[in-house]
């Protein structure tokens, strides 16, 4: 695989680089997070179904999904009451099918810039570490926001430049330094492109203030900010105005996953 540049990079570019990695996509993250991603997607279901119980349950879709393991993790909550997926790459959502009890999660190949889903159609929209790999990733929020219902809300988990402080400088130090080693030896080959892809596509994405920002122009309110990791993961999380019939467009709405 050539290397992927995430300034000039296209969806074809990504969609390959997550096809070559899609095998051992969740033991790395085991791995290179200590373990930890799992505890980053409890938070975010947790965050993403508040106000929502058994009696009430929420509708959710979790965009750029991987191998599912946010929208498992939201199907096993008892306050949801039906999870889909999608994700550009294909051996992404086999695998995730593969994981998947009885088709729950719902899962399908889609392009977050086109979102297959109606208007005001969920009560959530999630995407877990897939924000900064869009080509055009404010598109991506107003995406978000138009498909959910009015007072729904939008979380979405991704890496960020940590800015200060003794523990950010090791981290970027280890993002940048071991990170891509580990991942030669574990993937090898074609996949190596991807772990030296990850630093670079971090340094030179938004930050989290600025996806606040993109969240507002999308037409959502009650933005918070909850940081892991010396603040290299940041959970954003907001609110559908509950005044507004539909979010702002930016492209047409496709055929309907839900």
């Amino acid at each position: 695989m050539q290397r992927l540049d995430p300034a000039t990079k296209s969806r074809a570019d990504v969609r390959r680089m997550f096809d070559a990695i899609a095998p051992r996509y969740d033991l790395l993250n085991r791995l290179l997070s200590a373990g930890s991603d799992a505890r980053w997607r409890r938070r975010t279901v947790e965050r993403a179904l508040a106000g929502h119980s058994a009696e009430r349950p929420a509708d959710v879709l979790d965009v750029c999904c991987g191998t599912a393991d946010l929208a498992l993790a939201f199907g096993r909550d008892p306050r949801t009451r039906r999870v889909a997926g999608v994700d550009l790459s294909g051996s992404m959502v086999r695998i995730g099918r593969a994981k998947a009890a009885a088709g729950r999660p719902a899962l399908a190949v889609a392009d977050a810039l086109r979102l297959p889903a109606r208007d005001a159609s969920f009560d959530v929209a999630s995407m877990a570490f897939g924000l900064r790999n869009l080509v055009e990733p404010e598109r991506g929020v107003a995406e978000l926001a138009r498909v959910v219902r009015p007072g729904g809300r939008v979380a979405i988990l991704e890496f960020f430049r940590p800015e200060h402080g003794a523990g950010a400088s090791l981290f970027r130090w280890y993002f940048k330094n071991i990170l891509p080693r580990i991942g030669r030896w574990l993937t090898r080959g074609s996949a190596l492109d991807a772990y030296r892809y990850l630093p670079e596509s971090v340094d030179g994405f938004a930050s989290a203030g600025r996806v606040g920002e993109w969240c507002e122009r999308a037409g959502l309110e009650s933005i918070e900010r909850e940081s892991f990791l010396f603040g290299s993961v940041v959970l954003v999380t907001s609110r559908r105005q509950a005044a507004c019939t539909t979010a702002p467009r930016l492209v047409a709405a496709p055929a309907c996953v839900a």
